[in-house]
């Protein structure tokens, strides 16, 4: 065995499976290797708890962030030889990163590129930590514009800001490492997470699935929108949570305005399209009346009553823009702030129902009371849940179906794992409320854990099952600062109340939407993004919104 590693090693470039990387920083480069890596076979596979096994098969490539590395056909009958003599000793390995060795500094995992997860990667110490950050995008969204991208108020560039720049050693850093895979299963006996590598179809093994070992895992992999279960949402509305939602609403917004279904026709000159086909492409319905549904229904009127009865008017008879909410929109404002933007959304055009969804169909929607509600472009925005992926894991779980955590955001029953942000709450013995999804909670509980880690990688803490008894920081403790939400045509809400029921200071119309602007243009994640927002808004307020449709 030792004989065939230490010849195979000497028959190729760079050797190992997955888990030996080159040291080159050109991300995403292409690389020939002469190996071999193998996924073990399903019977000789050692299950362990928290694991559900990936689907095993021989594969002819090894991938990562740097680079796809693949068996060339030249390579010599010796070596091929000497991965088999291996593989009959060693079927059990998956193909990944194995674990830390000593000399090497300890490995953070870290599950999401959202806020949480952002603000614990920009604050750790990579003079202390190694750091591998496992997603299927690789970038960050700063959520709270990302309704003003879908009219052109502001580019989707501006908004999003890739990872690597957000923690540098991700691109420069030898052993740390950014995957483009999402995660299927955890074991958490021998401190392994198992992902299945994004693909567009380029990867000669689809779907490839590896492993990554380590020493502290950091959960923050956020959550999905709420359906439900109702019939029909998934296939036909769409979401608002990230840049290719909004890219996708954008399209089919401008779709609607210049271009029949037959790309290239012009539906409004098409003899014989009848009226009521008009009003109902042209019938943009948002479900859900909280802040993002609410600041969607602003930019939309805004972009229809300014840009739209500029550039199309003689459409603008036909549009018509209709918010459906169940109880009352932006419930956790305070009471007269809610009247205001019932008041200002009505004056701007913006039609306001309540009902309950029952079904939703490719033209329509149904609601309870048997109303049907014909629509041309429909936004789904009624609140985050728990994902498939999340509510798998076999971990402990709070009120609602998150992650269980106590109150140093540790998961009990399971040693170096931590979980923070909407897919994470509070277990019920610690006697705190489950956090609502917003991304203030999600970036402070991020900061707060890389406090804990940069403590303990401090006092030689960071290795796997050597924080047990060590001391940690303070407890985490929320401060909620306030909400704030715009309602369009330069009017916006700054509630600073704690609580829905504590007194506080609450603020609407123009000095709001200044203040609600000025907040978040020092929040956005970067200079260069910061700059990117400020001179798209100049332009939008000179020139108007883009109304280009690309793709």
């Amino acid at each position: 065995m030792a004989l065939a590693r230490f010849t195979r090693s000497g028959l190729r470039r760079s050797g190992g499976t997955v888990g030996n990387y080159m040291t080159e920083r050109n991300t995403f480069s292409e690389r020939v290797s002469d190996h071999k890596t193998f996924f073990p076979s399903p019977e000789k596979s050692n299950v362990h708890s928290n694991l559900t096994c990936p689907s095993t098969t021989e594969n002819h490539i090894s991938f990562w962030s740097r680079g796809i590395r693949t068996t060339p056909h030249h390579q010599s009958k010796l070596a091929e030889r000497l991965e088999e003599l291996e593989l009959e000793h060693d079927e059990t390995r998956y193909p990944g990163l194995e674990a830390t060795k000593p000399g090497e500094k300890p490995r953070v995992v870290v599950l999401g590129t959202g806020w949480a997860a952002c603000r614990f990667l920009k604050g750790l110490d990579t003079r202390i930590y190694d750091v591998v950050c496992i997603s299927p995008r690789n970038h960050m969204v700063f959520t709270p514009l990302l309704a003003s991208t879908c009219v052109g108020t502001l580019e989707f560039r501006s908004v999003s800001e890739p990872v690597s720049r957000i923690q540098s050693a991700l691109a420069t850093s030898p052993n740390s490492y950014f995957y483009l895979a999402s995660c299927i299963s955890l074991d958490t006996t021998n401190h392994e997470v198992y992902c299945e590598a994004m693909s567009n179809g380029g990867l000669p093994q689809e779907p490839y699935q590896f492993k990554v070992a380590y020493d502290k895992l950091v959960i923050a992999a956020g959550a999905e929108p709420l359906t439900f279960g109702i019939k029909g949402v998934k296939e036909n509305a769409y979401f608002l949570r990230e840049v290719n939602h909004a890219q996708e609403i954008r399209k089919k917004l401008l779709l609607n305005l210049m271009h029949s279904e037959n790309p290239g026709d012009l539906w409004f000159v098409a003899a014989g399209l009848p009226e009521e086909e008009k009003k109902r492409l042209l019938h943009f319905v948002i479900i859900g009346g909280g802040p993002t549904g609410v600041e969607f229904s602003g930019e939309l009127s805004d972009f229809i009553g300014r840009d739209v009865h500029e550039r199309y008017s003689h459409v603008k008879d036909y549009i018509k823009v209709t918010l459906i909410e169940a109880n009352e929109i932006l419930s956790s404002f305070d009471v007269r702030l809610r009247q205001y933007a019932t008041n200002h959304l009505k004056k701007s055009g913006v039609h306001l129902m309540r009902g309950v969804v029952k079904e939703v169909h490719p033209k329509k929607i149904i609601l309870s009371d048997g109303t049907d509600v014909p629509y041309g472009l429909l936004v789904w925005s009624t609140g985050v849940g728990p994902s498939e992926f999340i509510k798998a894991l076999n971990l402990p779980k709070s009120p609602g179906g998150r992650i269980g955590v106590d109150q140093w955001l540790r998961v009990p029953s399971v040693e170096d794992v931590f979980a923070l942000g909407d897919c994470a709450g509070f277990l019920e013995q610690t006697g705190k409320p489950v956090l609502p999804a917003l991304a203030q909670v999600a970036e402070r509980q991020g900061k707060y854990l890389v406090d804990v880690f940069n403590r303990i990688g401090n006092q030689d803490g960071g290795r796997a099952f050597s924080a047990e008894d060590m001391s940690l920081v303070d407890p985490f403790v929320y401060k909620h600062l306030g909400s704030m939400a715009s309602v369009g045509r330069y009017k916006a809400l700054v509630d600073l109340r704690q609580s829905k029921d504590a007194q506080g200071i609450s603020l609407a119309g123009f000095v709001s939407w200044f203040v609600w602007r000025s907040a978040y243009l020092t929040r956005v994640i970067c200079w260069r993004n910061r700059f990117y927002v400020a001179v798209n808004w100049a332009t939008t307020l000179v020139f108007g919104r883009d109304d280009s449709r690309i793709g």
